[in-house]
């Protein structure tokens, strides 16, 4: 079974992606940034971070995932002397649930303004 899922972003029209795709108990979510109806939401590691744990959690919920559920998180950083605040932000969801994780130092995203984004895959059980 394969299922895709999107938020209506018009990137996901433009460059022709799903927000996340489910094949049968996993599923796939494309890296997210902190965009908002208004653009990018937060200016530090932190509140990004934390914005888009919760919008990657509703994108799990509408797909009937949980955090429980992931098993892999990568968080990419335009400055990787600030993963102590990105992994703190990411330490407060998944602290208990302890998926595997990449921290990965990447160029400037399209918009300056992005400091961080976040890949997840998750997995129910069989």
């Amino acid at each position: 079974m394969r299922k895709t899922f999107g938020t209506g972003s018009v990137w996901e029209q433009t460059l022709g992606y799903s927000r996340a795709v489910q094949v049968d108990n996993t599923l796939f979510i494309s890296a997210t940034a902190a965009s908002g109806e208004n653009g990018i939401v937060g200016d530090d590691f932190y509140s990004q971070t934390t914005f888009i744990l919760e919008k990657l959690g509703s994108v799990l919920q509408d797909a009937g995932f949980s955090y429980e559920d992931v098993v892999q998180s990568k968080l990419y950083l335009t400055d990787i002397s600030k993963w102590e605040d990105a992994g703190r932000a990411h330490g407060e969801v998944f602290g208990e649930i302890r998926p595997t994780l990449s921290l990965v130092h990447v160029l400037p995203f399209l918009d300056p303004k992005m400091l961080v984004e976040i890949e997840l895959v998750a997995q129910k059980s069989a």
